[in-house]
């Protein structure tokens, strides 16, 4: 069972998380397709998903974002 965390929502009802094997440590990208779409529950490695498609995705971006989250300073911030 893996642990995971919401990511993004698309209006057509996907869902994307951002999952963690808790005996590992390690990370991927959780794709749940909505109901009707008839999909399967997908895990990307995080690589993968950044690199496939375009990168202005929403639930890239998002990934990015939370990412980003993970540092107090940015890099070329006045640091004075």
């Amino acid at each position: 069972m893996s642990e995971r965390r919401e990511l993004y929502r698309s209006p057509t009802g996907d869902c994307w998380f951002l999952g963690r094997e808790p005996t590992s440590g390690a990370a991927f990208v959780i794709h749940q397709p909505n109901g009707p779409g008839g999909g399967q529950l997908s895990h990307i490695e995080l690589g993968a998903f950044l690199v496939s498609g375009k990168s202005d995705r929403p639930e890239q971006q998002a990934l990015l974002r939370l990412i980003g989250t993970l540092v107090d300073v940015p890099p070329y911030a006045n640091r004075a």
